[in-house]
């Protein structure tokens, strides 16, 4: 039997954390040596520092380890997505030039709902009075029209100064085909304001299409003091508590970065901690040899879905967050960074039931948070969650929940249940509980529909990975919905996002907008800026992986001439000749043609920007294999679990799994409890153990 919160792994190097601060739980794993140790603890959202502080301090004892052992802490974060979609971020402006203040505002004028008469949108970062013109103007070549002027940019700077702003985007037009005036300007700012941080847009997205630029850049200032703070906090924290390892931080991208990069660029922190969960899902697709997954990753505050092909999560160069409506896009804020992509939907344990005028059920956006929290945890919440319905359905052990630490009461969970829910609605209170499950399965049913339909996947072939404290409840009954068969919950699932993020590489994204038709096609004009590329994003890893051997992947985003969108080309590393011309055409139209049928003959093709990833090579794999014997184990006990398709109470097994080897077979109806969560095991699906001490869940042949 393996000890409680612990699991076998196969690197041998010295002891890591991994720490990933979620909107409810912040979640930690350790490894040393062979070992693995994870616990989760409640989010202090007032001082995020200290919750992680205290739960390092748990494990580092469990484990047995002093803090000067640990030789690597790797962080994950919802914060810089929390303080967009809050705004709590810093009072920030915006100087621009003349006549384009406000773009971010205007946006490009089209409406995602086209018939909707009061249609929200988001509002800019930045307040109108804010966004201060200067008067300048560069063309898409790069050539100066107009001279910066000095004395608008002085006007400008002493209005920062009059209004005590604490952050300041620089955002001119074409800047990313020549940076020099945004360059003069932050030097500037800087001279009279020593102490207010800068982000220029062609710094932090060097790219076309100045709304998303300009948006991008605005995000990034606002996240700078916060950021920065928190980071530099976290850092003292640890110091005096005896920590003298690096510590490095997850990107939205899927790599790991130093905490300099990520308080310069904290835009890039946006969405850090899913990305280790969407690593985590990646490393259990190759360690069993799956091609098609999709990653379900449902925490206390939201949930998220992620598709994972030949073991590399799919990503994109654009991220929306914020958005007023829920699975629209355009209704939110746009970042141009590398991020993997996947859709978040606000359910998750703590999302918040309510019944709506209409008289349904309605589950999220809302969260109860750590602060109060649901009903059953005794902390002051009042407002029926998921949680509460999965305790009053019996999926949740009161006693054994977080394990132990933190023992529920079923009576007030099961009281606002029916106060808030089943008396507006005339149910019981278990029908009540069910409507909530219900409902916010399909609610995550529907996103991951919605998210496979724009990506052209289709759902039912693919395995489900389910992790994060909430998942595994739920697993199988969205696995019903989405007409999947195959669901694994890996091991440490309730705390997977930060295990991710020990599988994470140190890696670093660089993007450079420079136009050329493959009609002139310039070798040594492309090997010179790939070069430049290549040295800027390799001095950024070697900060966290300075003895590392690299690896380099390169691509470039290409269209026809006077089209509006472009596509993602692979490049081969290497020197490119002028031959390498018809290499270029050909990679761009075979792309094309799996896209949109057949090329379009005669017409130029142009590219419009550049990007070289550098990467460390990540750590070792999640576990090692073991011998499979098959038996069928014995229950710890049995306890009433509500059965939707009976509609009433049945007895069913419950299992611990700790006490499970692989081979193990169980049948459905079943609940397997572990510290970090539990695994429901529907009527309709039967379970056992794996090599990896995965519980393995396959739906019965009809």
């Amino acid at each position: 039997m393996k000890p409680p919160g612990s699991s076998r792994v196969t690197s041998s190097a010295p002891a890591r954390l991994g720490v990933d601060i979620g909107g409810t739980f912040t979640d930690v794993a350790l490894e040393s040596g062979e070992r693995r140790f994870t616990a989760k603890g409640l989010t202090t959202p007032r001082a995020p520092e200290q919750g992680v502080l205290a739960i390092v301090r748990s494990v580092i004892a469990e484990a047995g380890i002093a803090p000067g052992d640990v030789q690597l802490i790797i962080h994950g974060t919802t914060l810089a997505t929390n303080a967009l979609i809050e705004r709590k971020g810093a009072k920030t402006a915006l100087l621009t030039t003349e006549g384009f203040r406000d773009v971010i505002e205007i946006r490009h004028e089209n409406r995602f709902e086209q018939y909707d008469v009061n249609i929200d949108l988001p509002p800019p970062l930045v307040p109108r009075r804010l966004r201060l013109p200067i008067r300048e103007r560069i063309d898409a070549q790069g050539r100066v029209l107009v001279p910066l002027d000095g004395d608008s940019v002085a006007r400008a700077v002493e209005t920062l100064v009059a209004q005590n702003v604490e952050a300041v985007a620089v955002g001119f037009l074409h800047s990313f085909t020549n940076p020099d005036h945004e360059r003069r300007v932050g030097d500037a700012i800087t001279r009279r304001l020593p102490g207010v941080p800068v982000t220029l847009s062609s710094d932090v997205s060097p790219e076309m299409r100045e709304y998303e630029r300009f948006s991008t850049a605005c995000a990034n200032a606002y996240l700078q003091p916060l950021m920065g703070s928190y980071i530099g906090r976290l850092e003292r924290g640890l110091t005096q508590a005896g920590f003298r390892c690096p510590m490095l931080l997850m990107t939205s991208g899927g790599g790991v970065t130093a905490t300099d990069t990520a308080v310069r660029f904290p835009v890039r922190l946006v969405e850090s901690g899913p990305a280790g969960g969407a690593i985590f899902a990646a490393c259990i697709a190759r360690q069993h040899g799956l091609d098609e997954v999709v990653s379900f990753d449902m925490g206390g505050t939201t949930a998220k879905i992620c598709f994972i092909d030949k073991a590399r999560a799919q990503t994109a160069r654009m991220f929306e967050v914020a958005r007023i409506y829920r699975f629209i896009k355009g209704s939110g804020l746009p970042l141009r960074i590398p991020v993997i992509e996947m859709v978040e939907i606000g359910a998750g344990g703590g999302s918040i039931a309510t019944v709506d005028p209409l008289g349904r059920i309605a589950v999220g956006p809302h969260s109860a948070g750590s602060e109060p929290g649901p009903v059953c945890y005794g902390r002051g919440g009042s407002e029926p969650t998921v949680t509460d319905a999965d305790l009053v359905l019996g999926r949740i052990d009161p006693a054994t929940f977080s394990g132990g630490k933190m023992p529920l009461n079923s009576g007030s969970a099961t009281r606002a249940i029916a106060e808030r829910i089943g008396g507006k609605l005339n149910l019981a209170v278990e029908h009540a509980a069910l409507g909530i499950s219900e409902v916010v399965d399909e609610n995550m049913a529907n996103a991951a529909r919605v998210h496979a339909i724009e990506s052209g996947k289709d759902l039912r072939p693919r395995t489900l990975i389910a992790f994060g404290g909430a998942a595994p409840l739920h697993a199988a009954r969205v696995a019903e919905k989405l007409g999947i068969r195959h669901v694994l919950v890996p091991a440490n699932a309730g705390v997977g996002s930060a295990v991710g993020l020990l599988r994470a590489p140190v890696a670093y994204e660089i993007v450079r907008g420079r136009l050329m038709r493959l009609s002139g096609f310039d070798a040594d004009g492309i090997n010179h800026l790939l070069a430049e590329m290549r040295a800027e994003a390799e001095a950024i890893v070697r900060r966290g992986a300075p003895g590392a051997v690299l690896t380099e992947r390169r691509s470039a985003f290409m269209r026809y001439r006077r089209q509006g969108h472009e596509i993602a080309i692979e490049l081969p590393v290497r020197e490119f000749t002028s031959a390498d011309r018809a290499v270029f055409t050909a990679s761009f139209e075979d792309a094309y043609r799996r896209l949109y049928s057949r090329p379009i003959p005669g017409v130029d093709i142009e590219i419009l920007s550049w990007v070289v990833t550098v990467a460390a090579p990540p750590e070792g794999e999640l576990a090692a294999p073991g011998k499979v014997k098959a038996s069928k184990p014995p229950p710890r006990g049995r306890r009433p679990v509500f059965d939707p398709q009976s509609g009433e109470f049945i007895e069913v097994p419950i299992y611990w799994r700790p006490d499970l080897e692989p081979g193990d077979a169980i049948a459905g109806p079943a609940v397997i409890a572990e510290n970090d969560t539990s695994t429901v095991v529907s009527p309709l699906f039967d379970a056992r153990i794996d090599r990896f001490g995965y519980i393995e869940l396959k739906r019965r042949e009809e």
